[in-house]
C-alpha cells in the first residue's frame, strides 16, 4: 500500500454525508508552496554583528502547503494548484505533499527554471522572525493558479487568502458552481483597512481575521464586537483571540460561541493559523455546531504548535484521540472543560496505533538511500 493510499484509510469526518455525485474534492486550495526552514530553541532574537546557535532545527513544505497538510490530516479530500520549482526543493515538496500526503496535484505544475520560495522562520520566545525570498512564477502558472483557462475543480468548499485591492476570478466562479468560500486574510500593507477594498468576501461564506485585524477592518474596539460587526458582509464571522482562545458569529442562526484556548508548551507557532482555519473548515462541512468547530480548531491548532514546522507539524486523527484519551484520564481536570471536547468521543479511533507514521520536519529535506 502506497503512502497516500495509507491516508484514506484515517478518520472520514464526513462519511455520513458523502452521496453519488458529490464533488470529487472535499477542498479546493491554491497559492504559493514555499520550503520552509525552522529554526527553534533560539533564547533570544538574532542579534547584529553576532552568530546565534539554535537547539532546534527543521524543514517542510511551507505556504499553502501548511493549509491543504493540515485539511488531509483530518481526512479530506484535498486538490491544490500551485507551482513548483524545478530543483530539489520543488521535487521535495511535491513528494512531500502527493505521496507523504495523499493530496492531489493534478492542477499543479513543476515550472522550468523557475526556484522554489524559501522562507526561513526564527522561533523564540512565543513568536517567529520570518525571512523569505521568491520570484513570481510566470502568467502561465499565476492563472493556472487562479482556476487556470477553464473553471476551478467541483469541490464542496475552497479556502482563500483574500488581498485588499485585488480579486481572484476563481472565487466567483467556485461560489457560483456551489463552492462554500472560507476565507482567511493577510495584513493589510496599505493602512487602508477598507472592507470595501476585499471584493471577494461577498461570494465568502466565513471570513477569519484575528482580533488586531478585524477590530481594524470594522473600527470596533472589541474583537467580539468586531465579530458581529463582519456578518454584515459575511454570513460567520470567526476571530482568532490569541491566547483567549476565539470567538465567532453565524448571522443566519443567529448563534454566538466562544471558546478558550487550550493551554501548551509552543515548540514552533509557524502554521498554526493555517491549522485553525482548516479545523474550522473540516467542522463546517461535516455540520457541527458552532462551538464544536471553534473547540476542534482550536484544539488542531494548539497540537500543531507542539512540533517543527507548518504542514508536517499538523495532526492527525491519531493524535486528536491521544490527546482526548489522555486529557480524560489526568486527574482535577474541569468536568464542565471536558464537556466541550466530549463530541471527540465518536470521532477519534479506537485503536490510537495509527496505520502509517505521520511525517515530521526533520534538519535535513531528505537522505539518500543506502545500497
Amino acid at each position: 500500500m502506497t503512502q497516500a493510499a495509507r491516508c484514506q484509510t484515517q478518520v472520514d469526518p464526513l462519511a455520513a454525508l458523502r452521496a453519488p455525485g458529490d464533488p470529487p474534492w472535499d477542498v479546493y486550495l491554491t497559492g504559493t508552496v514555499f520550503l520552509d526552514i525552522i529554526f527553534t530553541g533560539l533564547d533570544s532574537a538574532p542579534v547584529r554583528g553576532t552568530e546565534s546557535w539554535a537547539r532546534g532545527m527543521g524543514s517542510s513544505p511551507g505556504g499553502v502547503a501548511n493549509m491543504a497538510t493540515a485539511l488531509a490530516r483530518l481526512g479530506l479530500r484535498t486538490a491544490l494548484a500551485a507551482a513548483f520549482g524545478d530543483d530539489h526543493y520543488g521535487e521535495y515538496c511535491w513528494d512531500a505533499l502527493e505521496r507523504g500526503e495523499g493530496i492531489d496535484l493534478s492542477a499543479s505544475r513543476t515550472v522550468p527554471g523557475w526556484h522554489s520560495p524559501v522562507t526561513v522562520s526564527m522561533a523564540y520566545e512565543g513568536e517567529r522572525t520570518m525571512v523569505s525570498h521568491g520570484h513570481e512564477p510566470p502568467t502561465e502558472a499565476v492563472l493556472l493558479q487562479e482556476g487556470g483557462t477553464g473553471r476551478p475543480p467541483r469541490a464542496r468548499a475552497a479556502v482563500a487568502s483574500l488581498t485588499p485591492g485585488r480579486s481572484a476570478p476563481w472565487i466567483a466562479q467556485a461560489a457560483r458552481a456551489g463552492t462554500r468560500i472560507f476565507a482567511d486574510v493577510g495584513w493589510d500593507e496599505t493602512g487602508a483597512w477598507d472592507l470595501s477594498g476585499l471584493a471577494d468576501l461577498e461570494h465568502c461564506e466565513a471570513f477569519l481575521p484575528n482580533a488586531e485585524e478585524a477590530k481594524r477592518y470594522t473600527g470596533a474596539d472589541c474583537p467580539r464586537l468586531a465579530a458581529h460587526a463582519l456578518t454584515e458582509y459575511v454570513p460567520v464571522a470567526v476571530v482568532t483571540l490569541g491566547e483567549e482562545g476565539a470567538y465567532a458569529v453565524d448571522r443566519r442562526t443567529g448563534e454566538a460561541a466562544e471558546v478558550p484556548a487550550i493551554a501548551v508548551e509552543a515548540l514552533d507557532p509557524t502554521g498554526a493559523g493555517d491549522v485553525f482555519v482548516a479545523g474550522f473548515v473540516t467542522g463546517s462541512l461535516a455540520g457541527w455546531p458552532l462551538a464544536d468547530r471553534l473547540a476542534f480548531a482550536g484544539l488542531t491548532a494548539a497540537l500543531s504548535v507542539q512540533e517543527f514546522g507548518g504542514s508536517l507539524s499538523a495532526p492527525g486523527w491519531s493524535e486528536i484521540g491521544a490527546w482526548w484519551r489522555r486529557v480524560q484520564s489526568l486527574p482535577g481536570q474541569d468536568p464542565k472543560a471536558l464537556r466541550r471536547y466530549a463530541f471527540l468521543e465518536g470521532l477519534v479511533p479506537e485503536e490510537l496505533d495509527r496505520p502509517w507514521p505521520l511525517r515530521r520536519a526533520v534538519p535535513t529535506i531528505g537522505f539518500r538511500r543506502s545500497g
